[in-house]
């Protein structure tokens, strides 16, 4: 009798038409089109069919209740690496609705990504990740941080690490031409490893050499790079960061469109918030950070350089159209957590010092001195957000990272970026379209980072599928708390598993390592 009722029971789920069901749904399928109602079959960790499954069968069926149904969110601009280990399932992304995230950005990955998606793998992760190569580390790994041009013998090292990399399935090559120490390279060191990625396909993501009034020459230099290797070319956190530049973001978008009429793959990414989030030695000269920490620290304790360093800083922050430094808050300083969520002025005060750019300078150096802090900048003017974010070719990324929940006062990108858009840009303001705005997140990014079978609710598709009510979805994190999780997302697929169910985390670790296609 019990062996009857097992077979009874095998032949109901044998039976089933799919794995779960989903009915009631609005379906935004990320193309851009208008949404429709209809159903989603998942089979496998696939979507199996989109439409009419009345009649259909399933393991587990889901009232969608008129939610929208939409491609999980993919977020190509994220620099993970070195918490995902840490945080494994990826929290804050997965309750903002992401399901893909691509690191390795600004030209910083892990040198050996072949290493570190084996570990992953290993571990188990709750999102699915690609990444990029960086210039930056394999300039670091070839030549340290040094202040020159590379021989050519080193930019052959270099390629050949950018080789091993792209074999190993990064999804392209990335540069960061603010950060040390890829400012030191010139174009052609660029175009040349960047020629070695294109052997294998891909992308080129840069974080441009300037995003403010060099902002036009430095969209020629990623278009050229572009242009000679065929790689398509994603312009990173596109901004207007000077002050006195502000609402000249018309021009730059000019300069994109124009490009790609002349044949040239290139879109461009975002974050919306007007202030961005990096390093507080982008403050300081560049030649002044060059050949490791404790060159560094010799610098700036030799009066005569210190002093050196802190014109050229002074001359630096009143071009950005800035009287001091109020618009510069710390993120993150590990010998002074007191310091986290505090403005360069306000900590200026806190150390007795007069008020006054050329004191807070000094207050800069110290802090660098002892190693450096993670910034927020008020740097960009709501006018450039807006207009960048109606560009069709410009994609959804927050530029965060996975977060361990209540360490630092990091900025509130990477727990509330797709929220944001929703809430703020969607429905309070109208910038853009519901169905725009889930495809700058969801197909857009797809076609540009190759993933073909991911960024729309198609039959095939991969199953990273969200459900959440348009009129709901909410970010919590402000920058003076920023680590409050997304509201709205009520169910979170990944490869067909549930990652978030009725608003809440599961302990499903469904996410791949996603390798070049």
């Amino acid at each position: 009798m019990r062996l009857l009722f097992a077979l009874a029971a095998a032949a109901v789920l044998q039976a089933a038409d799919y794995d779960l069901l989903i009915r009631n749904a609005r379906v935004i399928d990320g193309a851009g089109n208008a949404w429709f109602r209809a159903d989603i079959g998942v089979r496998d960790g696939k979507i199996a069919r989109v439409g009419n499954l009345a009649k259909a069968t399933a393991t587990r069926t889901l009232d969608a209740k008129d939610r929208v149904a939409s491609p999980g969110f993919i977020d190509v601009h994220t620099h993970v690496e070195n918490v995902v280990e840490k945080v494994p399932r990826g929290d804050n992304y997965l309750m903002d609705g992401v399901t893909t995230v691509v690191t390795g950005n600004c030209g910083s990955s892990d040198a050996d990504l072949g290493a570190l998606y084996r570990r992953l793998e290993k571990l188990g992760i709750g999102l699915n990740l690609a990444s990029l190569i960086g210039h930056n580390t394999v300039r670091r790994e070839t030549m340290g941080t040094a202040n020159r041009l590379a021989t050519p013998d080193e930019i052959a090292r270099m390629q050949e690490l950018v080789r091993k990399n792209m074999g190993a399935g990064a999804v392209g090559f990335s540069t960061g031409l603010i950060y040390i120490p890829g400012t030191y390279s010139n174009t052609d060191e660029v175009v040349s490893l960047a020629k070695a990625a294109a052997e294998f396909g891909g992308v080129y993501a840069s974080h441009m050499r300037d995003e403010g009034a060099k902002v036009l020459d430095a969209i020629e230099e990623a278009v050229r790079v572009g242009r000679e290797t065929g790689l398509r070319v994603q312009l990173s956190h596109f901004k207007i960061d000077n002050r006195r530049l502000w609402g000249s973001s018309e021009k730059s978008i000019a300069l994109v469109e124009k490009s790609r009429k002349q044949g040239v793959d290139v879109v461009v990414d975002q974050y919306p918030y007007d202030r961005s989030s990096t390093n507080l030695g982008i403050t300081l000269p560049d030649w002044a950070l060059a050949d490791g920490r404790e060159k560094i620290k010799e610098r700036l304790n030799d009066k005569a350089t210190r002093a050196k360093i802190a014109a050229e800083m002074e001359k630096k922050v009143r071009a950005l159209g800035h009287r001091d430094y109020s618009y510069a808050v710390v993120a993150s300083f590990e010998p002074e957590r007191a310091y986290d969520g505090k403005s360069i002025t306000q900590i200026n005060r806190l150390k007795g010092r007069k008020k006054g750019v050329r004191q807070e300078i000094q207050t800069i150096l110290d802090i660098e001195t002892q190693g450096g802090a993670q910034m927020v900048y008020h740097s960009m003017g709501e006018k450039d957000v807006d207009r960048i974010m109606r560009y069709a070719n410009t994609g959804i990324a927050s530029d965060g990272g996975i977060r361990e929940f209540g360490l630092g006062m990091p900025h509130p990108r990477s727990y509330g970026t797709n929220a944001r858009v929703l809430a703020e840009y969607v429905r309070n303001r109208s910038v853009i379209g519901l169905e725009d705005a889930i495809r700058k997140m969801t197909s857009l990014p797809a076609r540009t980072f190759g993933f073909q079978d991911r960024g729309l609710l198609r039959e095939g598709y991969a199953a990273d599928i969200l459900l959440f009510d348009a009129a709901r979805v909410q970010d919590k994190a402000t920058f003076q708390k920023p680590h409050q999780f997304t509201e709205g997302f009520d169910f979170v697929l990944v490869n067909g598993q549930f990652a978030v169910e009725e608003g809440k985390l599961t302990e499903t670790r469904a996410g791949r390592v996603l390798r070049r296609q």
